[in-house]
């Protein structure tokens, strides 16, 4: 199959997640993540966050997001998020399953973001019994229209919650993208600014499968271990799961490889923009792009064998990962020209 830019989840392994696996792959170690690996995995966190957090792994992001919530809820609590989280829109109820029905309380938004108004609307506008209570806040770094919260907004975010007696979870399937476009380091987008729990992508920045759950506060963590095993998500080979981030963290290529995938967003964009009939959605910050394109022209990109989806605002969404070759986003390009050029 040819390079496509539907989904960052198309890349294949990157070396350094590679290599990981492959030096974990030598002799015996013990099962269910009691190996040196995933001890090894854990550290390499702590280090890179420069704090004792608490470090699970998960297979994927549904898994993560679903079980960090539910360890953060009671079946009658509620959590706040925006309209388009992936939670609300991609993850087919997994986060009110695992918290034996925790409801969403959704706030609308056109570009994705949740505010401290929408989460002190929902924190005081009911108090009685009948009402699920609210718990938590979860924001998406990036969201799904591929925006960033600054730092400044999450601190805010964060005192909105503090004040109402909230957790803040982040899900950072992207986390990799926000670091890298932000210029921050990991500390300063979560803990620093008030994050309580992140889900730290390792999929979508060049891993098989896994994703890091942290707890900046660390009772919150109390029992999520068997909450893993319940789940179905505590790997009988967890070294497979863990051995890759070493090499990941240590390497740098966590963020070498974000920072790819960003620039080659901003490339396409720059010369999207520039295309009779194609207009840019939302400003372009992380590895997303998301284009408005005539029904004809969207056909006229599919009859080329471009592959792309079309789930928010109708927008077209172009994603870009860790091995995006320049030559094949040029082709990408060349094609949208002519594209353009019929359905003038």
């Amino acid at each position: 199959m040819k390079q496509q830019f539907a989904s960052d989840n198309y890349a294949g392994i990157c070396p350094e997640a590679w290599a990981g696996m492959t030096q974990a792959n030598v002799g015996h170690a013990p099962a269910y993540g009691n190996d040196q690996w995933t001890h090894d995995a854990a550290d390499a966190f702590r280090k890179l966050f420069d704090t004792n957090c608490e470090v699970f792994f998960a297979f994927n992001g549904t898994a993560a997001n679903s079980l960090a919530l539910s360890s953060l809820c009671q079946s009658y609590h509620s959590v706040i998020c925006s309209s388009t989280a992936h939670i609300e829109t991609d993850e087919c109820g997994a986060p009110e399953f695992f918290s034996n029905g925790s409801k969403l309380l959704v706030a609308q938004g056109e570009d994705g973001k949740i505010t401290p108004e929408a989460i002190r609307h929902f924190a005081t506008f009911r108090k009685d019994i009948h009402f699920p209570k609210p718990r938590v806040v979860t924001i998406t770094q990036p969201t799904e229209t591929g925006l960033l919260y600054s730092i400044d907004e999450i601190k805010e975010i964060s005192a909105e919650c503090r004040e109402h007696g909230l957790a803040l979870h982040m899900d950072g399937a992207r986390f990799s993208n926000a670091c890298a476009a932000l210029g921050c380091t990991p500390a300063e987008m979560t803990w620093k600014a008030g994050v309580d729990v992140l889900c730290f992508g390792g999929t979508k920045n060049g891993m098989a499968v896994s994703e890091a759950v942290i707890f900046f506060r660390r009772e919150l963590a109390l029992d999520f271990d068997y909450r893993c095993k319940q789940s179905g998500q505590l790997a009988s080979k967890m070294r497979f799961m863990s051995a890759p981030w070493i090499n990941m963290l240590e390497s740098g290529a966590w963020l070498r490889n974000a920072k790819h995938a960003n620039d080659c967003a901003k490339i396409f964009s720059e010369a999207a923009a520039e295309i009779p009939g194609v207009e840019l959605m939302f400003p372009v910050q992380g590895n997303a792009v998301f284009l408005r394109l005539s029904e004809e022209f969207a056909a006229a990109l599919r009859e080329r064998d471009w592959t792309f989806y079309t789930f928010i605002g109708g927008g077209a969404r172009f994603m870009f990962a860790w091995d995006s070759d320049p030559a094949r986003i040029a082709e990408l390009l060349e094609d949208m020209r002519a594209c353009a050029a019929v359905a003038a």
